[in-house]
């Protein structure tokens, strides 16, 4: 499949114009094999540099969780050890605002687990299926969206190919009082990426939401294990949550990639507190993963 004209020449443009950003903050290695790429990134709350990281492994006693820390040289990854019920295929993971050290990590198949970190332990208080899966979803990702003590949550099928867009949900997102994260009614809105064009691309592979909410996802092809793997970050629209806890999505009629990422699966964007910088985070298979930072969330 080919990219329509105008989107691949305005895709070609803003690479063009990336190029000296990009080469200014490298990629950094943090992994090494299948079982230590970055499916996910939460920021810590304690400004000191550091994510947490989740991978999608899927055997008892394989790593879930690591802690990343990104603003180290050379960067280090440090294993956290997972109590509780032991997910499958970790895709997600999301800071609960005002809530340190709470977390949501979401699975592929859609379930949600809400945890609590205390040093080098993950403690799972509670796990929950995401509403309204559809036939054949399989989900990369997960936001969240506070104004005035209210939430709002966005989580999307990765989508594949030209056959099937990626599906962006919203909703709005409460807590019982034992810690269950449940969900109020949902929007939809489908959603493909200009780019990459590969057949099987995953249009959303993460999301994060700015400041100003406005909505960042990263899209990749994977050719097998040992690639090639191709990707981008998107500007994809905006978010909004109304003083009545509605959640309002409105997606960018020609979205036009931020920034495209050749030989890398981007599978992990985080906008990182305090800065207009995004971390990113990729799931290279055999060759690891790896991170590096682009100035993506201000605005």
């Amino acid at each position: 499949m080919k990219l329509p004209l105008r989107l691949a020449a305005a895709g070609a443009l803003v690479a063009l114009l990336a190029g000296a950003a990009q080469a200014a903050t490298p990629w950094r290695q943090v992994g090494t094999d299948a079982r230590s790429g970055v499916s996910g990134l939460a920021a810590e709350a304690d400004g000191a540099g550091t994510a947490l990281v989740v991978h999608d492994n899927k055997r008892s006693g394989q790593p879930r969780l690591s802690r990343l820390a990104y603003g180290a040289d050379p960067v280090t990854v440090t294993p956290l050890a997972w109590e509780g019920a032991e997910p499958v295929d970790l895709e997600a993971v999301e800071a609960i605002p005002g809530m340190p050290g709470e977390y949501l990590a979401v699975a592929s198949r859609g379930i949600v687990y809400r945890l609590k970190v205390a040093g080098t332990t993950a403690t799972v208080v509670e796990y929950t299926p995401l509403p309204a899966i559809g036939e054949g979803d399989d989900f990369e990702s997960f936001a969240l969206v506070a104004r005035d003590g209210r939430f709002a949550a966005l989580w999307a099928d990765r989508g594949a190919g030209a056959d099937r867009p990626a599906t962006l949900y919203a909703a709005p997102l409460t807590f019982a009082a034992w810690g269950e994260p449940r969900f109020g009614a949902v929007t939809r809105r489908s959603f493909t990426a200009p780019y990459p064009a590969a057949p099987g691309t995953r249009h959303i592979s993460d999301i994060s939401v700015t400041d100003s909410g406005r909505i960042l996802v990263g899209s990749a092809s994977d050719a097998g294990d040992d690639g090639p793997f191709d990707s981008a970050v998107t500007d994809a629209g905006q978010v909004a949550l109304t003083a009545a806890g509605r959640v309002r999505i409105s997606l960018t009629a020609r979205p036009v990639p931020l920034g495209t990422f050749p030989g890398h699966k981007i599978e992990a964007v985080e906008c990182l507190p305090g800065t207009g910088d995004a971390l990113l985070g990729t799931d290279d298979e055999n060759r690891g993963g790896y991170v590096r930072t682009a100035p993506y969330c201000g605005g």
